[in-house]
């Protein structure tokens, strides 16, 4: 698979588990199910967009949810 294919890929991912977590904050295995993919595949693409403060985790529910940018 070339770079262009694998990050289209990812962008999509990333562009649905936005969209499910502007409906409500979810679990790893609630947004894999949601999504019919790898737990793994999920937690990759988490990753990005919490490093890109898009998203935050609680660790007590183990929810992510969007972050709330700020005017």
């Amino acid at each position: 698979m070339n770079a262009n294919r694998l990050e289209s890929i990812m962008a999509k991912i990333h562009k649905d588990i936005i969209k499910l977590l502007s409906e409500k904050p979810m679990t790893l295995v609630e947004l894999a199910e949601q999504l019919e993919k790898t737990e793994k595949k999920v937690f990759n693409a988490l990753k990005k967009l919490f490093s890109d403060d898009k998203v935050i985790s609680d660790s007590k529910t183990r929810k992510y949810s969007i972050v709330k940018k700020q005017n």
